[in-house]
């Protein structure tokens, strides 16, 4: 490749995997997420049925902010933790697929967080973080 042309093309490849990562990372959400633990019947999108809950128990309830009037219920989320006031609190890496089964503010089982963006099962949380945290932030994405 001569210089002339490599002085074009290396920069153009550089600018397209840049705007490649921040497209990409931008399709992601930042809330909060608490946990809540059991009873976790009934539900408001389920009621009683014990089947609405994933083999997993990677299940959780939507906040204000993703409720959508009901149509939050059965979304599935990715959610990783990336940070929290505690350091060391988020597992690194790990990231978690959850259904969303209730609202937050109706769960028989008050959420640790009332303005959570999601609050996770006790399964589900300790996946992502130290299960002795009240909150962490996460980074979710609707599946």
């Amino acid at each position: 490749m001569s210089s002339p042309l490599r002085l074009v093309f290396l920069p153009c490849l550089l600018l397209f995997v840049v705007l490649a990562a921040l497209f990409r990372s931008s399709q992601a959400d930042v809330g909060t997420a608490a946990q809540y633990r059991p009873p976790y019947l009934p539900t408001s999108c389920y009621g009683s049925d014990a089947s609405q809950f994933p083999s997993s128990n990677l299940f959780g309830s939507a906040g204000e902010g993703i409720w959508d009037n009901g149509a939050a219920c059965g979304r599935q989320y990715l959610v990783r933790c990336i940070s929290a006031a505690v350091p060391k609190t988020c597992i690194p890496g790990k990231t978690i697929q959850i259904k969303i089964v209730d609202r937050a503010l109706s769960s028989v089982s008050r959420p640790s967080r009332n303005d959570a963006t999601m609050v996770l099962s006790t399964t589900a949380f300790a996946a992502i973080a130290n299960s002795s945290a009240s909150f962490v932030n996460v980074e979710f994405q609707q599946v």
